[in-house]
């Protein structure tokens, strides 16, 4: 029998004895109470069932928020750029290549990941609602995927600690989509122009050191 030690962060009495929570701050903690040592995307995908894209973008974006060894935002970020791209080109409901979705990391990890996300996540759900949602056609809706698939090119970009700001954008731009709030997708877009000015930035910043040394 598999058992696994009470916390007061993690409940652990049987998943299937309790109702499927609303929310998704609940739905990450009981992910990360579940026994297993691995936990894939995958999981996440049938966890997360009816939600909408804004969920799959908070979710994939949560790797990139922890210190990361090199190279690995160029894994963590390609979900990121296929969940991007498929509100791009208007796709309806998401979809991922099995090499993706069968990627997992330890669930040591996403624990980690979990605790430090989820009081933000609480915060935000108690502020986050619906209104004036702005984002009312299809064009406006392409656009949308486009900034979020810059900040996902940013993320796969092995930029030290250049990760971390477009990973925050992504994540504000998937809560606002998700509960359609006109003032969460005003403080994403803002977070998103500074973390792509931030990557310019250092851009001409070690494009003007490599001139100078060579």
């Amino acid at each position: 029998m598999n058992t696994h030690t009470s916390s007061p962060e993690f409940p652990v009495e049987p998943v299937e004895s309790r109702p499927r929570p609303e929310k998704l701050s609940d739905l990450l903690l009981e992910l990360a109470a579940q026994p297993g040592e691995r936990i894939s995307i995958r999981d996440l995908a049938e966890a997360l069932e009816d939600r909408s894209f804004g969920a799959f973008m908070l979710i994939f974006a949560l790797p990139n928020l922890i210190p990361l060894p090199p190279g690995a935002t160029l894994v963590l970020g390609l979900p990121m750029v296929f969940v991007a791209w498929q509100i791009l080109i208007g796709y309806d409901k998401i979809w991922m290549p099995r090499r993706i979705a069968n990627f997992s990391i330890e669930k040591s990890r996403f624990r980690v990941m979990a605790l430090r996300v989820t009081p933000w996540l609480k915060r935000a759900e108690n502020w986050v609602r619906p209104r004036k949602w702005p984002i009312r056609s299809t064009l406006h809706e392409r656009l949308f995927g486009l900034l979020a698939l810059i900040l996902a090119v940013i993320c796969v970009i092995p930029i030290p600690f250049g990760n971390w700001p477009p990973a925050v954008a992504f994540s504000v731009l998937g809560v606002a989509h998700t509960e359609r709030d006109g003032y969460c997708l005003a403080v994403g877009l803002f977070l998103s122009l500074l973390s792509i000015l931030m990557v310019t930035a250092v851009a001409f910043a070690t494009g003007a050191l490599l001139m100078w040394f060579f």
